[in-house]
């Protein structure tokens, strides 16, 4: 018989968890026994994910957070450190988009911010609590990425030249915990999923055209679950 709470006992981190992709993998993991740990930086919008996580009997602890601001990352992992010994699952969803432009038009504060956000504030949170994820009996990473940090796009430089360094990060990351058995990588391309991103870069594209956040979710947690080698660098594109 399945278990239906294969992460009871588990301490999960999920940011830009307010909404879409991060809030839909928030409430799965809490479905499945975790307590989640709900970083954004909207309080008000993660108060609500939180209640849907309550009434469906799960818990979870709200983390109001500006991203782009390293210090609050380091006192963030302190403050967990404190009330809890080992993080099991870190999960990097947080990203602006920012214009798409030709490269030539870039704003270059603009790209400051997006990088600083989807490329440098997940080293910064991979720098903080990587003490707690090797503490874990086996830890779990996962960072989501898109088929533009891959292929590039016209028009789509800055934001996929963040995810595709991005990658190249978590792979080195990965690669660096190959032989350690206790830590995975995942990369995780959603592609077209029904989220306010999507809307922004493709506003006349019908919402019900694509999939949902929550079949991204459930894809996530299967992986998690799946029986791939430990270490490594996991490309699912769902």
């Amino acid at each position: 018989m399945t278990d239906p709470k294969p992460f009871a006992g588990k301490l999960a981190l999920v940011t830009g968890a307010s909404r879409g992709i991060g809030a839909a993998t928030a409430e799965a993991l809490a479905l499945a026994g975790a307590h989640v740990i709900l970083v954004s930086r909207t309080a008000k919008a993660l108060e609500e994910v939180e209640e849907r996580i309550h009434a469906g009997g799960g818990s979870a602890t709200i983390a109001p957070l500006d991203l782009t601001d390293s210090a609050g990352i380091g006192k963030l992992a302190t403050a967990i450190a404190e009330r809890w010994s080992v993080l099991d699952v870190l999960v990097l969803n947080a990203a602006m988009l920012g214009s798409l432009t030709p490269v030539e038009h870039i704003d270059s504060a603009e790209f400051g911010r997006l990088l600083q956000l989807n490329l440098v504030a997940n080293q910064a949170l991979i720098a903080a609590f990587d003490p707690l994820l090797r503490g874990a009996v086996k830890a779990e990473v996962v960072a989501v990425t898109s088929s533009v940090g891959a292929t590039p796009r016209a028009f789509w430089g800055a934001y996929g030249a963040s995810k595709a360094a991005l990658e190249t990060l978590l792979g080195a990351y990965a690669d660096e915990n190959e032989h350690g058995e206790k830590l995975r990588v995942h990369i995780v391309d959603p592609g077209a999923t029904r989220t306010r991103m999507r809307q922004l870069a493709f506003p006349g594209e019908e919402p019900d055209s694509v999939k949902p956040p929550e079949v991204v979710a459930k894809a996530i947690i299967e992986r998690m679950l799946g029986d791939a080698a430990t270490g490594g660098r996991i490309r699912v594109e769902v």
